[in-house]
């Protein structure tokens, strides 16, 4: 399945709805990647590079899957431990771009 279909494609379950389960490191680690990308000026960000760094973020991190409407009493995962987590992924990208 190509990525453009991926994108398209309903995941259900015998008619229960999955497209709403996230991990929720998702938006933490976009919110912190500005702040992150500006300790290394050298970095050109192209959209390879940053869906790269985005993605090798999350595979560092353990993940955090919630569903619509769910509570959250704490999150396991730091501040601290996405930037960490950031800061490794944008090393090892910026070692191997992809141009």
């Amino acid at each position: 399945m190509t990525g453009n279909n991926i994108l398209k494609t309903k995941h259900s379950f015998r008619g229960i709805d999955l497209n709403r389960i996230r991990n929720r490191n998702e938006i933490r680690v976009i919110d912190q990647l500005p702040e992150i990308l500006k300790e290394y000026p050298e970095i050109e960000p192209h959209v390879i590079n940053i869906q790269d760094i985005y993605a090798l973020t999350l595979n560092l991190l353990p993940p955090r899957y919630t569903q619509q409407m769910s509570i959250v009493l704490q999150e396991p995962v730091s501040d601290e431990q996405i930037r960490e987590a950031l800061r490794k992924a944008i090393e090892k990208v910026s070692a191997h771009p992809t141009k």
